[in-house]
């Protein structure tokens, strides 16, 4: 049994808000890249070498590469031989956001009820999400989630009936009906099965996937090249001006569902698809 003092979780959340949100991940500047390189019009070249330049002033100034700075969405895989001591582990995990957003000067953007709003002043809480898995290491991924793209995203409970097709008219609708709105070029996390809420859980984790690895089923590693291919067929583009770049990647995570079921669910994201992992 190890043990990890749950300090050292606070302190590696501390530094992973600051970092998610300045430094792009390096598949996601390779994806851009590559498409700027794909593109014919000079509006969606523009759009896409403004975008590039953003992330390179924001890699060298440490400074965010977005205004919205997201909500803090915290991945822990803890080892089912580690032993968390030293104080209360979502207290530890929010006193790291708490720490990274007001040391990165970070903006803070939650509101401490859903209708009567009010600003928590940092950040907190976060959207705690914790797996026991073998070994005595604890993951941790930040992925702060701005909520232009995250208000885009949907879910639906299809009925098997609908089939594979139902699936891929979904994730076309739920993209042609965010249009501009995510900041585009964006990426597309897809989850299907579970129950309603895991199959939203997959899609978030989905975006948490870089966007250089495919599925390793192939039946899905070919549905996220199709989907992609399609997606960048609807010519909205960078930005939402027009273009072959609409999103950059769309990663497919599943997991065993109920008989009469087949839930489906889409998280957009935009560009700016930010997410740090340390393990301890």
């Amino acid at each position: 049994m190890r043990e990890i003092q749950v300090s050292r979780i606070t302190e590696e959340i501390e530094r992973l808000c600051i970092e998610a949100n300045e430094h792009l991940p390096e598949d996601v500047k390779c994806a851009i890249q590559s498409c700027r390189a794909c593109e014919d019009g000079e509006i969606a070249k523009g759009v896409l070498d403004d975008i590039i330049m953003n992330y390179e002033i924001a890699d060298k100034e440490q400074v965010p590469i977005c205004q919205d700075t997201g909500m803090a969405c915290v991945f822990l895989e803890i080892g089912q031989d580690v032993h968390l001591v030293g104080g209360n582990l979502t207290e530890a995990v929010d006193e790291g956001v708490r720490k990274g957003y007001q040391n990165g000067y970070l903006r803070k953007s939650v509101v401490k009820d859903p209708v009567r709003r009010g600003n928590t002043g940092d950040n907190t809480p976060a959207m705690l999400y914790t797996e026991i898995v073998p070994g005595e290491n604890v993951r941790i991924t930040v992925g702060p989630k701005g909520f232009g793209s995250e208000n885009m995203s949907a879910i639906r409970m299809f009925k098997p009936s609908a089939g594979l097709q139902g699936i891929k008219d979904f994730i076309l609708e739920v993209v042609e009906t965010a249009g501009p709105n995510p900041c585009p070029p964006m990426v597309v996390g897809v989850g299907i099965g579970g129950t309603f809420d895991k199959c939203a859980l997959l899609a978030k984790k989905a975006l948490m996937r870089p966007l250089d690895q495919r599925n390793p089923d192939p039946f899905y590693a070919d549905l996220e090249t199709e989907m992609l291919q399609k997606i960048n067929r609807l010519g909205i583009g960078p930005q939402g001006y027009g273009g072959r770049t609409t999103a950059l990647g769309l990663n497919i995570e599943t997991m065993p569902t109920h008989i009469a079921g087949m839930p489906c669910a889409v998280n957009i994201s935009c560009h700016v698809t930010r997410h740090k992992t340390a393990v301890i």
